[in-house]
């Protein structure tokens, strides 16, 4: 008889939903406690989803007899205190994607899952589903070859209410951690770490980046050209682009259903992968599979590739101009 994981989730916002109604498609998993700000909030939470445990503040779920691991989906700014809070005591960890608001918080959290010996990755959703590993597939059997460019946007047009966590500066919100984090990590993923940035941003009244336009060169001259927005629904399509043809990853790219390999003869392939759920189903398998070989990290997407990112997006905001006054 397989493992039963019980996890935990602290922050209850929209994200938390999301992933709880995956969750339940899992079933060698069940949602066991949830944590939140005030004690109302977590048990409407508890109520809507059968949690047995709900707690009115975030210390006290790590006291919570046989928890597993723990989603952190607080906001951005919360989410190193929040993780190393969990790897302190021993409770393995998935951190909602960005890992944190930069590389030093990045670091501080791999070096207590290190010392803790205790679980952490990423919760960069993207990578762990079928169509990014269909993705990669296609780019190691060279179904488009040289690969010279991407091009990747994200752009959304959220309502202009400053009291809302994407309007906030004090909370890690604007364009970049929130939908432009997908771009840069495509970018990442088959590119590798680039050697040129550039950026420039928008910075609207409430201190956030509204836009942010962002261009990213390796060492083989391969070239990335990035957008992302707050202000402005864009086509959220990214395109991989060789000498011989492109695969289009279909809105909306950081989980597309449907990729085309479109080759330079006019033929087109069209691939459309299967889901389970939403998709957050992948990165939960992952993260019990990491646990269940004893692992403290995941090789897909490793404590290393999370620094990379980090460090990419560090380098991002001080070309551009973001800056996050607690953080920086």
């Amino acid at each position: 008889m397989s493992k039963k994981f019980n996890w935990g989730i602290i922050g209850l916002g929209n994200i938390a939903e999301s992933f709880a109604d995956d969750l339940k498609l899992l079933p060698d998993a069940r949602l066991f406690a949830v944590a939140s700000r005030t004690q109302q909030k977590a048990d409407l939470f508890a109520k809507k989803y059968n949690v047995p445990h709900a707690y009115g503040c975030y210390e006290d779920i790590v006291r919570t007899k046989d928890l597993d691991v723990i989603y952190v989906a607080t906001p951005h700014s919360l989410h190193c205190e929040n993780t190393i809070m969990c790897l302190s005591n021993k409770i393995p960890v998935l951190c909602e994607k960005p890992l944190a608001i930069n590389s030093a918080e990045v670091k501080k959290m791999i070096a207590c899952s290190k010392e803790s010996n205790t679980f952490l990755m990423e919760a960069m959703w993207t990578r762990f589903l079928p169509s990014i590993e269909k993705l990669l597939e296609l780019i190691k059997q060279k179904a488009i070859k040289n690969i010279q460019l991407i091009r990747a946007d994200f752009g959304i047009k959220a309502p202009k209410d400053m009291n809302n966590r994407i309007f906030n500066i004090k909370l890690g919100g604007g364009s970049l951690l929130d939908v432009g984090i997908y771009p840069v990590f495509l970018s990442l993923l088959i590119m590798g770490v680039p050697s040129v940035v550039e950026a420039v941003a928008s910075i609207g009244p409430s201190g956030v980046d509204e836009n942010c336009g962002i261009t990213l060169k390796n060492d083989k001259g391969q070239i990335a050209s990035l957008f992302s927005s707050i202000v402005a629904r864009t086509g959220i399509e990214a395109e991989i682009i060789g000498d011989n043809g492109r695969i289009l990853l279909h809105s909306e790219f950081f989980r597309p259903t449907i990729l085309s390999v479109i080759r330079q003869d006019g033929s087109i392939e069209t691939i459309e992968p299967h889901y389970k759920g939403r998709g957050f189903t992948y990165e939960a398998l992952e993260a019990m599979s990491c646990l269940k070989k004893g692992d403290i990290e995941s090789e897909k997407m490793s404590h290393a590739l999370s620094l990379q990112l980090m460090e990419i997006l560090d380098i991002i905001r001080k070309k551009s101009g973001i800056y996050y006054p607690d953080h920086d």
